[in-house]
């Protein structure tokens, strides 16, 4: 259940540790058979992304912002959990505030998530409609969105805990109490703890069951703008070639599988069968990405990957030079984003390679294509050109290209997480603690400390586009091969891209 390599649509994604951020609201509401705990948090960082997979119970991506002057939980264990007790008011708008999940809206509300405990068992829908004063059409969105979780039992609350929260942890975990629950019967205190999405409105839960809403999940308006059949580049008996534009999921976010690359291209070419998701390029890069028709050949993709048999080509847009040649970094084994890379190894850090084929100098983006194509404008001190790099990926990291390339120095364009920290070091040398004018630290805790400080110097993650583009996939020694066409960069419509001799048309604008 911890593996991040399932495929199941019903699982989430692994984050560790989940951190509880000090822009968190409790607050109460009427005489409810819950306990719960608003969590709105705020962080400057990002998941990976965009997977469905299994989890340990508090394991899943906060990628959002929100302000807010609330007291907080802090906890750095994966499997923590903040419970309140509930007395309050409802809120008498909250059927105006939340009326349907479509039409989808242009901007991202700030999250809400709820945490609840069952008190009296009966259908997922009634329980949440209730407790949280949503109308139940919006709960049943919520619900298809893939934004309700559940676990049989509730986890441990944080060392920061009051004295009235441990004890309704110990209220719902009483060994005499569970075992009264048929449910948990031959588990393991961890394996109820486990999360699991709810699929269905219908699904009953039934008393002491902890249960995960977001009731704001992360959306996708570009998934409505975009001409998807244009976006094929191929369709063959095993698997389906897309050129996902930018601003999109391939397979989903923990808290919306239903606004995905796999799900509009499955409609646009109007298969039975939904497409599988056998790899990932983050939301705000475009390009090639290999969508399987059957379980069968998306085991057999992975298998190729996994041999490395799959060769990979982007194009970067850079805001410096880069020399061609093999880069090699080290990348700090931490799962949510920025990611840290050295040049020097340390140990327990991954190991990240690729080849710079190319590297010619081109017009920066003007004003006008910024603001077409959704690029976040920075301070980056020459504006006059930009470079675009041919990049061969040889270990596929999360925002390997990204960070390996603010590391040099030459930061993509538009990007909003690795720019900023490439512009504070460049006033002042020395900041990143891992980079070319890295200090000598004591001890380990001093750097690490350093590293942390460094992260907040990154920005957040792009709401749009950057300047990358999965240009080309192939596998099978070039037997199968697909471009993606120019990209945005250099063009305003499409162009085909050769096949194996085949000339295939893709839609080259975002829209």
């Amino acid at each position: 259940m911890y593996s991040n390599t399932a495929h199941a649509p019903s699982e989430m994604a692994m984050v560790s540790p989940l951190l509880w951020f000090p822009n968190y609201r409790t607050f109460v509401v009427a005489p409810v058979t819950i306990l719960r705990t608003l969590a709105a948090a705020t962080s400057h960082r990002h998941r990976h992304k965009g997977k469905t997979f299994s989890c340990s119970i508090w394991d899943f991506d906060l990628s959002f912002s929100q302000k807010s002057s609330s007291r907080a939980f802090a906890s750095h264990s994966a499997s923590s959990i903040a419970v309140t007790s509930t007395l309050s008011t409802s809120n008498s708008k909250s059927h105006v505030e939340y009326g349907r999940l479509l039409p989808c809206p242009t901007e991202n509300f700030q999250p809400r998530i709820e945490h609840l405990v069952v008190r009296e068992e009966g259908p997922i829908l009634d329980f949440i409609t209730k407790s949280l004063d949503l109308p139940p059409l919006y709960v049943a969105d919520l619900i298809h969105f893939g934004a309700v979780f559940y676990a049989l039992v509730c986890p441990k609350p944080p060392s920061t805990a009051t004295m009235e929260e441990m004890r309704l942890y110990k209220e719902f975990t009483n060994p005499s109490l569970l075992r009264k629950r048929p449910s948990i019967k031959g588990k393991t205190l961890r394996e109820a703890q486990k999360t699991f999405r709810i699929t269905h409105v219908d699904e009953f839960v039934e008393a002491g069951t902890y249960v995960r809403v977001h009731v704001r999940p992360k959306r996708f308006p570009r998934c409505y703008e975009i001409d998807w059949k244009s976006r094929i580049i191929a369709v063959t008996e095993s698997y389906v070639v897309l050129n996902k534009p930018a601003g999109t999921s391939v397979g989903g976010t923990t808290d919306n599988i239903e606004e995905t690359c796999v799900n509009f291209a499955t409609r646009a070419l109007e298969l039975s069968t939904p497409l599988k998701t056998t790899h990932q390029i983050d939301n705000c890069t475009e390009g090639c990405v290999v969508l399987a028709k059957t379980n069968e050949y998306c085991s057999v993709f992975h298998k190729k990957i996994r041999e490395k048999k799959v060769k990979k080509l982007y194009l970067a847009l850079v805001a410096a030079y880069v020399p061609c040649g093999l880069m090699t970094h080290y990348m700090r084994p931490f799962r949510m984003a920025p990611k840290i890379v050295s040049q020097d190894l340390i140990e327990g850090w991954n190991l990240c390679e690729l080849e710079v084929l190319e590297c010619r100098k081109v017009p920066w983006p003007n004003g006008w294509v910024e603001k077409e194509y959704g690029i976040e404008d920075f301070d980056w001190p020459n504006k006059e050109f930009a470079y675009e790099c041919k990049i061969n990926l040889l270990t596929g990291r999360t925002h390997q290209i990204r960070a390996q390339l603010a590391a040099c120095g030459a930061p993509i364009v538009g990007d909003s997480m690795y720019m900023p920290a490439v512009i504070a070091e460049l006033a002042s040398p020395g900041l990143n603690p891992v980079g070319k004018y890295k200090k000598h630290f004591e001890s380990e805790a001093d750097r690490e400390s350093a590293i942390e400080e460094w992260a907040t110097k990154h920005g957040k993650e792009p709401r749009v586009t950057i300047g990358l583009q999965a240009s080309q996939i192939s596998w099978d020694d070039g037997h199968h091969l697909y471009q993606a066409g120019p990209p945005w960069w250099n063009g305003d419509y499409f162009l085909g891209g050769q096949v194996k001799g085949k000339t295939v048309h893709s839609s080259h604008r975002l829209l």
